[in-house]
C-alpha cells in the first residue's frame, strides 16, 4: 500500500466542517504517538475523539514518505522492551488491537566484557546502576492528586522511595567517570546519548539508565515500516465515531470567559474554523501549547510561566535520507544501527563542534547515527526489491539555520542549499568509511535541517526530541510540575514532553494523560493484563 494519508482537506471551510464528527468528547492537537495514543485510549471506552494534524499525513515522527521509488522512515529506527506479555508490549498491542507486528534483535552485556578485559567490575557496576529501581514513581507523581505529589517531593520522601530521582540530577559523565579510567569504555557507556540529544556532561544518568534498560531485552522494528503504527491505531479512533484529519493546522485554543478550554480554531486558507469539545488535549509540545496556541494574557499566568521555567528547547536535528540501488547483501547492509564518532572524548568533540563557526563546523560533523530500515524490515524485499535505504541522524544548532525559517520549503535559496550540500558531504564521508560499497550506488539523497523539522513536525527550534532531556528534566520537581493537567481547565498535555522522548516516552505520556482524564490508573490495568496473558500462555503450554 502507499504512504498513509488519511484525509486531505481542501480550502473550502464546509468540506472541513463536513468531516468533523458531531458531539465530540475530545479534540487532540497533533497525531504523533502521544496524540494517537491518547485518542485510542479514549476511543476504547467509547469516547468520540477528533485528532487534528497540520502535516499532510498522520503519525508525527512515525510517518513515512516515498521519493523516486524509495520509502523512508522519519523517526522510528528501533524500539526497546517489547517482550511478549510485558507492559510496554501490552500497551502497544492494546493501542493497535494486536495488529502491529515486530521483528527483534537481541544482544548486549557479555560483549562489553569481551571487548574490555579487566574492566568487568566497572561494567557490572554500570549495569547495576542502570537497573536502579524507582522509575515507577515518575508516572505516579503525574497521576496522583497534586497536593499528595507535592508533599512527597517537597518533604523529601520521594528521595527515600526512589533512587531514580537521586540519579536524575547527576550527569551521565559524572557517574561513568567514577566507574572507570578507560576512555574507550567511558565512550562505549555513553555513546547512545544521541538517542535523547544531550552530551554526557549535560545528560541525566536517570534518562540514560531508562534508555539502556529499555533496550537490554532487545530492539524491535515494526514490520512494514513506521507508518504501520498509525495505520493500525487510526481505525480504532474511527470505529468509536472519531476522526483523524490531516492538513488541519490548529492556530489557537479557544477559551471561554472563565479561561476554560472549549475547543480549537483551525486555519483553512485565510479563514478560521472553530471546533468545540469539552476536552482539548495537546500533543504539540509544551512550548507550542503555551507559547503559540494560547493568548498572550493567558501565557503570562504565573502557573504557566512556572512550568515554562522548568524546560528549555532540545538540540536541533539533522536528517539525511539515502536511496540505494542494490540489495542489502550486495551493499553489505545488516539489521543494525551504527553510532560513529572520530574519537572517544564525546563531550569535547560535541562542545568543539557547537562553538565552531558555522561554515567550518559543517565541514566535519563529529557524530552520526546510521540506521538501515530496509535491512531491518523483513517485508522490505517483497515491497521494494533490489532497493535499499539508509537514514542518517546528527545534530546542529537551530541558530545556524534560523535565517531561513520563513522561506518556503525547497526554495530557501543558494546559500541554504550550499550549506546543506557541505553538511551532506561531511556526513557521507563518515558513512563511506562504514559502508564503502554504497559509494556509487546512491540514486536518491536529501537532507533535513532544524528548519525542516520546524516546518514538518512543528518543532519550535528544530528539535527532534521535544523539550531538553537534561538533568533538570528528571528531577522530582519537574515531574510534579509538568503534569497532564494544565493551569487551563479542560486543557491537557500528552506525548513526550510530559514524560520522556521517543516512542516509549510518548506512549507513557498518553498513558498518564489517559489515567488522569479517565480517573483510572491505566498502568494497573496494563499490569493486570500482563499477568493474565502470562498465566494464559503458561496454561496453554
Amino acid at each position: 500500500r502507499t504512504d498513509l494519508i488519511i484525509t486531505e482537506i481542501d480550502s473550502a471551510q464546509n468540506q472541513f466542517i463536513n468531516r468533523v464528527p458531531r458531539d465530540l468528547d475530545a479534540i487532540v492537537i497533533g497525531s504523533g504517538v502521544g496524540g494517537l495514543g491518547i485518542a485510542v485510549l479514549l476511543a476504547k471506552v467509547g469516547k468520540k475523539v477528533l485528532v487534528l494534524e497540520q502535516h499532510d499525513r498522520a503519525g508525527g515522527c512515525c510517518h513515512t514518505f516515498s521519493e523516486k521509488g524509495f520509502e523512508f522512515d522519519v523517526g522510528i529506527h528501533y524500539i526497546g522492551d517489547l517482550v511478549e506479555n510485558k507492559p510496554q508490549r501490552c500497551i502497544s498491542d492494546q493501542l493497535t488491537n494486536g495488529q502491529l507486528q515486530w521483528d527483534c534483535k537481541n544482544r548486549y552485556a557479555q560483549e562489553l566484557k569481551k571487548c574490555f578485559p579487566g574492566e568487568e567490575k566497572a561494567i557490572d557496576d554500570f549495569i547495576r546502576l542502570t537497573k536502579v529501581r524507582g522509575v515507577w514513581l515518575m508516572p505516579v507523581l503525574k497521576i496522583i492528586l497534586s497536593p499528595i505529589a507535592k508533599f512527597l517531593v517537597y518533604s523529601g520522601l520521594i528521595s527515600r522511595l526512589s533512587y531514580f530521582f537521586c540519579y536524575g540530577s547527576r550527569s551521565l559523565a559524572e557517574v561513568v567517570n567514577s566507574l572507570t579510567q578507560n576512555e574507550d569504555l567511558r565512550a562505549v557507556f555513553c555513546y547512545i546519548f544521541g538517542t535523547y540529544g544531550n552530551i554526557p556532561k549535560e545528560a541525566s544518568f536517570s534518562m540514560h539508565s531508562l534508555l539502556l534498560c529499555h533496550y537490554m531485552p532487545g530492539a524491535w522494528y515494526p514490520k512494514g515500516g513506521a507508518s504501520e503504527i498509525a495505520f493500525h491505531m487510526i481505525p480504532i479512533i474511527e470505529k468509536a465515531g472519531g476522526a483523524v484529519l490531516v492538513r488541519a493546522p490548529v492556530n489557537r485554543i479557544l477559551l471561554n470567559d472563565s479561561k476554560e478550554a472549549i475547543g480549537v480554531s483551525v486555519m483553512k486558507g485565510h479563514e478560521e474554523v472553530h471546533v468545540h469539545a469539552p476536552i482539548v488535549i495537546s500533543d504539540a509540545g509544551v512550548f507550542n501549547t503555551y507559547q503559540q496556541l494560547l493568548p498572550k494574557e493567558v501565557q503570562a499566568m504565573p502557573a504557566i510561566q512556572k512550568q515554562l521555567s522548568f524546560v528549555k528547547h532540545g538540540e536541533g536535528g539533522l536528517s539525511v535520507f539515502l536511496g540505494l540501488d542494490g540489495t542489502k547483501e550486495e551493499l553489505g547492509l545488516e539489521a543494525k544501527n551504527y553510532w560513529v564518532f572520530p574519537e572517544n572524548n564525546l563531550d569535547a568533540l560535541m562542545e568543539g563542534y557547537r562553538k565552531e563557526e558555522r561554515e567550518e563546523a559543517v565541514k566535519s560533523v563529529p557524530l552520526i547515527f546510521i540506521a538501515l530500515p530496509s535491512a531491518k524490515d523483513p517485508t522490505w524485499e517483497q515491497r521494494k526489491p533490489v532497493k535499499s535505504t539508509l537514514s542518517l541522524v546528527s545534530f546542529a544548532p537551530y541558530s545556524w539555520f534560523e535565517e531561513w525559517k520563513d522561506d518556503k520549503v525547497k526554495n530557501r535559496g543558494a546559500d541554504y542549499k550550499e550549506l546543506k550540500e557541505t553538511l551532506l558531504n561531511s556526513l557521507l564521508e563518515m558513512v563511506y568509511q562504514v559502508f564503502p560499497k554504497i559509494k556509487d550506488r546512491i540514486k536518491y539523497m536529501d537532507a533535513g535541517t532544524p528548519v525542516t523539522n520546524q516546518h514538518y513536525i512543528a518543532a519550535p527550534k528544530g528539535e527532534i526530541y521535544g523539550a531538553d532531556q537534561g538533568t533538570a528534566r528528571f528531577s522530582a520537581e519537574f515531574c510534579v510540575s509538568i503534569r497532564p493537567q494544565t493551569p487551563i481547565k479542560n486543557l491537557y498535555l500528552t506525548g513526550q514532553d510530559l514524560f520522556s522522548c521517543g516512542y516509549a516516552g510518548a506512549l507513557a505520556g498518553a498513558m498518564v494523560c489517559g489515567s488522569v482524564i479517565l480517573k483510572r490508573n491505566l498502568y494497573v490495568d496494563v499490569l493486570a493484563l500482563c499477568m493474565k496473558l502470562k498465566y494464559g500462555s503458561k496454561k496453554a503450554q
